[in-house]
């Protein structure tokens, strides 16, 4: 899924462990195929080949799939949209090239064609279709997390009790570890991302973290970050990280964008309405913001 996996089970028995992983990495190669933009043929590219023609009758998984992320689209006001592949990717190559920011009309005309509402879903008839030529849809906001949570299902239905499925960070946690204790989860430093800020003890939730420091372009002094605004189509700034705590990996993964477009009070707002959701928000001074729930302990 162009992402690193790391899938960790407890059993006694290794050769039994390389079974468990082997099913898991298969599950994540099976979406893979379901989601990709990097096959023709793939129910993805079918849509997006024929936006604005006609509706493509897809798999009732993705279909799932996307009527979940509609009504997170929903719940975030458009911060979060599968419609964002159809930015205009000339302007945005965030490479050593790009020098200076397009002016506002032209970055909003770039993201005309982003819009979730646009996205017409037939259950009867299992198709989705694009309303407009150019329109594209995509999973790179919530692919990561629904594959994780896929291999999850897939190794406890195999008996696995205790695990974690890492997804380039974004990671599901289950279990405890085998002296009894949970998981301990570090958050990356958005200065220093090989390196923790602070850390987590979890069991039977996900976390995942999207940050600026993934991919960003700095000019004239000021970093921007690779995320969007899908309404104005300019960077976002202000916030260098965020982190979601979820029982679900899935969500986790398609919150953490779109509580970066919306802002810290915005984001920090919108979690504290969802029930088992909490966040941890690091602004562009490394002030620590968080939702209601969680509470900092300093070390002595």
């Amino acid at each position: 899924m162009g992402n690193r996996f790391e899938i960790s089970v407890i059993t006694e028995d290794s050769d039994l462990a390389s079974v468990y992983i082997e099913s898991a990495i298969k599950e994540i190669r099976r979406i893979e195929r379901l989601l990709t933009t990097f096959n023709e043929n793939s129910d993805t590219n079918r849509v997006n080949a024929l936006a604005g023609i006609q509706p493509v009758k897809v798999e009732s998984e993705m279909l799932e799939l996307v009527k979940r992320s509609l009504k997170i689209s929903e719940i975030t006001q458009g911060a979060f949209d599968i419609t964002y592949g159809s930015v205009d990717k000339s302007l945005w190559n965030f490479d050593l090239a790009m020098t200076s920011l397009p002016d506002a009309a032209t970055a909003k005309q770039s993201v005309r064609l982003i819009n979730y509402k646009n996205v017409i879903v037939d259950e009867d008839r299992s198709t989705l279709f694009l309303k407009h030529k150019g329109m594209r849809i995509g999973f790179g906001g919530i692919g990561k997390g629904y594959a994780a949570e896929k291999a999850k299902q897939v190794l406890q239905q195999l008996g696995v009790k205790s695990g974690i499925v890492n997804a380039a960070g974004d990671l599901i946690t289950w279990g405890r570890q085998p002296n009894g204790m949970p998981w301990t989860i570090g958050i990356a430093d958005p200065d220093a991302a090989n390196q923790p800020f602070s850390s987590l003890d979890i069991t039977n939730m996900a976390v995942a973290t999207s940050g600026n420091y993934e991919k960003f372009v700095v000019i004239d002094g000021k970093k921007y970050s690779h995320t969007i605004d899908p309404k104005t189509g300019l960077p976002v700034t202000g916030i260098k990280s965020v982190t979601i705590i979820s029982p679900n990996a899935e969500i986790a993964d398609a919150l953490t964008t779109p509580v970066m477009v919306m802002g810290i009070q915005a984001g920090l707002h919108m979690i504290n309405q969802l029930p088992y959701i909490n966040g941890i928000i690091i602004d562009d001074d490394n002030k620590l913001h968080t939702s209601a729930n969680i509470k900092i302990v300093t070390p002595a």
